[in-house]
């Protein structure tokens, strides 16, 4: 007697016929190996960057998050309050702000990094 079975695979659909054979004798039993294993691997989010010290100019993430924009470069001058990096915090975006006026001397996170609170984000000199 044949059976009808409707089988998911990997989100796929699969109906399959099967036929039932009667009872099987210990010695006709065979055991089959797998012809592969099906794995299934969680993405492995970015490491949040460490939170470094620098001296004054350090500007820093007010609160973890994602850089999803860097709005100023090495070498650009900017004025205080002026927009430097875009960070998404609870499916919100925040603008970070420069505290003061200067040239801004380096930025330390890429567009995609997470970042906790407090990470150095941006160094503004003089």
């Amino acid at each position: 007697m044949r059976r009808r079975f409707k089988v998911m695979v990997d989100g796929k659909e699969y109906i399959v016929e099967i036929e039932e054979i009667g009872e099987v004798s210990q010695s006709q039993q065979v055991p089959v190996q797998p012809k592969y294993e099906l794995k299934h691997e969680e993405p492995k989010p970015s490491a949040p960057k460490p939170v470094e010290t620098i001296a004054d100019g350090a500007v820093t993430a007010p609160m973890p998050g994602k850089i999803l924009d860097i709005k100023v470069k090495k070498g650009d001058r900017v004025k205080a309050g002026d927009v430097l990096i875009i960070l998404e915090a609870m499916k919100m975006e925040n603008e970070v702000v420069a505290p003061k006026g200067g040239v801004v001397e380096d930025i330390k996170v890429n567009v995609g990094d997470t970042v906790d609170r407090g990470a150095v984000l941006v160094v503004i000199g003089e």
